[in-house]
């Protein structure tokens, strides 16, 4: 139990270190196969003690962490939470668990949940296809009535768009898509019409 306390301050600490190197959002990373994903799946979860077993004490350990960090940085700041929606394996976490993590999490003051999925076990089988992930996305956001990101094979400006005039999720997160071009938000509002402002040293390569 120690170390379980050690943790959780150590998640409030790196918040605060965090806020002072400027950062304006915090999110905890809760999916992935990462240790707070590992006591939320029951496929890695054996614990006996109350950190195991049910529900309530296989999350315990992630709202113990996001109290302890949402208490440490400001209230006007977000609180982001990523989470895997789904393990994608019979009888570990499914989209129910995590609609009802999400309500804990709201109450806990988490701003949004980081829609993800899987991680947990490399024998999982994803249906993988362009915007997988965002089904998952808008049920937590529609039944837990919390703000959700939508990630996942999302690579297109209309596609992007769509996911949020649809009311799928009230932000959209790129990774992979912004590493093979860093320019893509710039781009996706020149598709879409909307006049943004570029660095000056591109302007030349602005798209007419």
């Amino acid at each position: 139990m120690q170390d379980i306390a050690r943790i959780v301050n150590d998640f409030a600490a790196a918040a605060r270190r965090a806020l002072e190197a400027g950062f304006r959002v915090i999110e905890i990373h809760a999916a992935h196969g990462y240790l707070l994903h590992e006591f939320l799946s029951p496929l890695t979860n054996h614990r006996t003690d109350e950190y195991g077993g049910s529900f309530e004490n296989r999350t315990r350990l992630a709202r113990e962490v996001v109290s302890a960090v949402r208490a440490s940085i400001p209230e006007e700041l977000p609180l982001f939470v990523r989470i895997s929606a789904t393990d994608w394996i019979d009888g570990g976490s499914a989209i129910e668990d995590s609609v009802n993590l999400a309500r804990q999490l709201k109450m806990l003051g988490v701003d949004l949940i980081d829609t993800s999925s899987g991680g947990i076990s490399p024998h999982a089988k994803i249906e993988i296809g362009p915007g997988y992930q965002v089904p998952f996305a808008r049920r937590i956001r529609a039944e837990a009535q919390i703000a959700t990101g939508a990630v996942g094979l999302i690579t297109r400006s209309r596609q992007a768009d769509d996911i949020i005039r649809n009311g799928d999720a009230d932000i959209v997160l790129l990774a992979r898509e912004v590493l093979r071009q860093p320019y893509w938000p710039l781009l996706a509002a020149a598709e879409l019409g909307y006049d943004v402002r570029w660095p000056v040293q591109y302007e030349r390569a602005k798209p007419a």
